[in-house]
């Protein structure tokens, strides 16, 4: 399966990719209309949610759709749905941790937001000390620098064969969702890749510093580079140097004037690195982890398997350092390809990981390499 990224310029003008030229030529993509279900009486419904609790059902409301082709009952794309829930349980941690530590930025109308414009500030004002309090003291404000962020659809197409949706029904067996679970896959691995890897997508124009672009950590022009030595996973390597090195990344954050809370990422070799003794042959000594866990201001240890071999990274979890800028998660839609008698299904997102320093570069990003 192929993971497309859309993307549509900040003018509205330029769109790439399939779902991306849809909004272009209409203007807007409604997701509930993309989702029609067959419904006891044999005519196509929609349901849209209004707005409000997305728990509380009265918060949604359903609709006869006479032009509707639809080809699912409502319980199967429930089933299409659960399989969502699942796979985002999966071992695809940097995109979890930014959701479970709050640290997003919802979208009001994601299908209708094609560029997130944001803003860095300068440092300003300064306090004066004085004995009469009367000398004016430097009368300055803060530079509001405006910067744009694509926001691109995410999304991987798949198809459901109308002979096994027909033998589903007709024995009673629950719908194979199994390609709805490997388009899942795809998409969270895209959005890690996005996250961690040596990747980045940009579209239309960019200011000097490219800041119209979407980074990664490991790609941010303002990031803290610190030089990889020896390679954790290397016979040279001892658990002294290990401990210096996050040590030494610790110090380029604090002196990029960012001072934790820290999350500590590492590649999937050097995840039996970190269940080593620290000190060799000890009695009840701890792991090589457990010491690096007592470095005040580190909150945990995460392996990355997306992440390219003999890269770490040290990062500041706060919303000026990085964000999920978030308008859509995980969803399943219809999608008719027009002229064609054919019905496909996507899985989607609408969601972007935002790396983030202010005017004067500074990042709380350290990465290792």
């Amino acid at each position: 399966m192929n993971t497309n990224v859309d993307l549509v310029s900040a003018n509205g003008q330029m769109a790439q990719g399939e779902m991306a030229n849809q909004f272009l030529n209409n203007g807007k993509l409604n997701v509930g209309a993309m989702r029609p279900w067959i419904h006891e009486d044999g005519r196509p419904y929609i349901t849209i949610y209004k707005g409000g609790d997305p728990k509380v059902p009265t918060n949604y409301v359903t609709s006869l759709q006479t032009n509707a082709t639809a080809t699912l009952r409502r319980d199967e794309w429930k089933q299409l749905d659960d399989v969502l829930v699942e796979v985002s349980r999966t071992r695809l941690g940097g995109i979890q941790d930014l959701l479970e530590k709050g640290l997003t930025y919802n979208l009001g109308n994601a299908m209708g937001t094609t560029v997130l414009e944001w803003h860095d500030v300068s440092d300003a004002m300064e306090a004066d000390v004085t004995m009469d309090g009367i000398t004016r003291s430097r009368n300055d404000r803060p530079v509001f620098q405006h910067n744009y962020l694509p926001i691109p659809i995410i999304h991987v197409d798949y198809e459901i064969n109308a002979r096994v949706l027909a033998a589903s029904r007709s024995l009673g067996n629950p719908l194979d969702v199994t390609s709805a679970e490997r388009a899942a896959r795809r998409v969270l691995e895209k959005l890690e890749d996005m996250l961690f890897t040596n990747t980045n997508y940009s579209f239309g124009a960019a200011d000097s510093r490219g800041l119209n672009t979407i980074y990664s950590y490991v790609n941010h022009p303002d990031r803290n580079q610190v030089a990889l030595a020896v390679n954790w996973d290397a016979a040279a390597m001892t658990a002294a140097l290990i401990l210096a090195d996050v040590q030494a990344m610790k110090t380029a954050s604090m002196t990029a004037m960012h001072y934790g809370p820290w999350m500590l990422y590492i590649p999937s070799l050097y995840e039996t690195v970190m269940d080593l003794d620290y000190q060799t042959g000890a009695v009840n000594g701890q792991t090589i982890r457990e010491r690096l866990m007592k470095i005040d201001g580190i909150k945990g240890i995460k392996v990355v398997d997306r992440m390219p071999a003999n890269n770490v990274l040290l990062v500041q979890m706060t919303s000026d350092v990085v964000r999920l800028v978030n308008g859509l998660p995980l969803q399943n839609v219809q999608w008719n390809e027009e002229g064609k008698f054919i019905t496909k299904y996507k899985v989607l997102a609408i969601q972007v990981p935002q790396i983030r320093s202010d005017q004067n570069l500074k990042s709380g990003v350290v990465h290792l390499a």
